[in-house]
Order: structure tokens, then sequence, then C-alpha cells
């Protein structure tokens, strides 16, 4: 995405499980949702998406131009699950609205969050937006607004896929009351200005808020940050140090000689399983079993795509994906 930075744009942070605020806007503020329509077609290719990735959303909005999405990743990170969803939404606008050419701007932003610090503050920046806006002026109206996961939190709308109960655990362990608390905590963030921290404070941002870097700076030391991070310098440490072991195991086994073909061959060899039996889409079970673990181990080990798995054994995307899922038990049992 351009955010009017002349500087290099860094790398994505991509941890699977980890909690990931996601920003989307049309490409020069084009407008991405032109009616309920538009919005109902989002949320349901959203909710799809999502729940085939293990994901778990916590707050989300849709404002006419932009998106805010809250949610933890499942295995697979957020790339995949945002490239269906944008990739797919992209064509359905187009065509339904019978224009041509980009509707996003070329990346989505994503802050990688401390979950334990920041959520719930996330939670209420993202469903405060449409009173920021001024699309709604009160909380009762907010409660009653359609395009936000504030209404099913306080249990006026239902979205299957996002999950409440986590959220409001945050508040208390009765649902009542946890609704009402959270709710009033909703009320306490009103007439608050934007807050640049949540969205796009580099320094600030991942060493927890402006007073902290003063007193940082007070005392004369310096704590570790990374703009695409919102946390303490701890958490910016570990999810760096995490991302850089990843990145060099993955550089390490593409350059090795073992590569996939290596590891089908492995895995053949453990199973008693025929090569050529295997690339031509064998349906055995032994087959697919052994499919499944040399899938789950390419994406874990190479960090390679499944359709490129998909080529390599004979068989469709699809397929692999749902290897790779059947996999992590055969995996636990080794």
């Amino acid at each position: 995405m351009q955010y009017g930075s002349a500087m290099p744009r860094q790398a994505r942070l991509d941890v699977p499980g980890a909690l990931h605020h996601i920003m989307v806007r049309g490409i020069n503020k084009t407008v991405l949702f032109e009616d309920k329509r538009d919005k109902a077609r989002f949320l349901e290719r959203l909710g799809g998406n999502v729940t085939e990735g293990k994901c778990s959303i916590y707050a989300w909005v849709l404002m006419d131009n932009h998106a805010h999405l809250l949610f933890k990743s499942g295995q697979d990170g957020i790339s995949a699950v945002m490239r269906k969803l944008l990739t797919w939404y992209a064509q359905y606008f187009n065509r339904r609205h019978k224009r041509t050419g980009h509707l996003f701007e070329n990346r989505y932003k994503s802050i990688l969050c401390d979950e334990e610090n920041y959520l719930i503050a996330l939670v209420r920046y993202i469903h405060l937006n449409p009173i920021r806006a001024q699309i709604v002026k009160t909380i009762e109206e907010l409660d009653r607004y359609s395009w936000s996961g504030h209404g099913t939190i306080i249990g006026t709308t239902t979205y299957p896929w996002m999950d409440v109960d986590l959220v409001l655990s945050q508040f208390s362990d009765g649902k009542r009351k946890a609704i009402s608390q959270y709710r009033r905590f909703i009320m306490e963030g009103l007439g608050t200005e934007r807050q640049p921290e949540l969205t796009g404070g580099g320094l600030i941002r991942s060493q927890g808020g402006w007073s902290r870097v003063l007193a940082l700076r007070r005392a004369g030391q310096k704590e570790e940050s990374d703009e695409r991070i919102l946390g303490c310098g701890d958490f910016v440490h570990a999810i760096i140090r995490e991302t850089e072991e990843r990145q060099l195991r993955q550089t390490r086994l593409r350059r090795s000689r073992k590569g996939i073909g290596g590891i089908i061959r492995e895995e053949c060899g453990k199973h008693g399983v025929n090569e050529e039996e295997l690339v031509q889409g064998s349906r055995r079970r032994k087959v697919s079993e052994t499919r499944a673990v040399i899938a789950c181990r390419c994406k874990q080990e190479l960090g390679i795509s499944g359709a490129e798995i998909a080529r390599h054994l004979g068989v469709n995307t699809t397929s692999i994906n749902r290897a790779v899922e059947k996999a992590d038990g055969l995996l636990g049992r080794r």
C-alpha cells in the first residue's frame, strides 16, 4: 500500500497464530462498497475464508472506501486468507459495477499486535469508526449499525464466524455482565481522537505509547521498535526473532538438495509408497496419507504455496489444503 512514505516498504510480518489489525483501502480513495449488497457479499466471503483458514475474528467495520479487520491468523498466516478475499471481491465488484482496473491499493496494511495488551483497545478503536466518521451519532445508533462487529458482540446481529466469547471474556465471566461492561467501555471511548499509535505510530506504537517513549528517553534508554508491530520492545524483539528464524530455516531448506523432491523421496521411502503412484493422484489410503504428510512438511519447512505443492503431487490445490489439515494428526502420531 502507499502511505506517502519515501522509505522502501518492509516485508509483511505474517506470523501464524498472531493477532493482526488489517486495514484495506480503495485505490485513490475508490469506494469499495456501493450498497448493502456489496457489504453483505464481502462479509459472506470473509466468513467463509476465515473459517476455512481457521482464523478468529474479534472486530471489524466496513466503511465506504475502507475496512478494518482484527483477527488472529491460523496456521497458514494471513496472506492466503486476505489474497483469496480481496481477489474474489475485486472480481465480483468490477463485474457487478461494470468497471475495470485495480480496486484496492497495492498492499493492505497489516499491524501485528500484542494481544495481551492491545486486544480490547483495538476492538474499541475499530468499532468506533462509524461514530468518528459521523455515520452514526450515538452509541444507541451504533448498537443498531449493521456493518461492524459491535452489534454481534452485544447480540443485536449474528455472524457465526466472529469470536464474541473471547472479547466478552476480557470483561466478565457472565455474559450479561460482560456485555454491559463492554458497552460501557465503548462509551468511554466516545469523543476520543484518532489514535495513530494503533494504526501507524512506528516507534511510539511499538514501545507501548508516547509516555513509555518519554520515560525511556528520560532514563537514557532505547527499546527495540518496528513500525509493523504494536507492542512493547520485548514483544517486538520476540516477533522479529521468530520471523527471522523461520525465514532462515526456509532459506536453508530451499538451498539444500532436499527441497520438495527430497521430501517426496524421504516420505515415500518411509511409507513404502511408489513415487509414480503418488504423483498420478492415487486415492489409496496409504498414498493419500503420505501425500498429506508431504504437503504439510513442504508448507512448514519450505514455505511454498499449496499450488506449487499440488503441481508436484499431481492433484489440485484444494486437495492439498485438505491434505495439510489431515496431516497435523498424522505427523502427531509419528
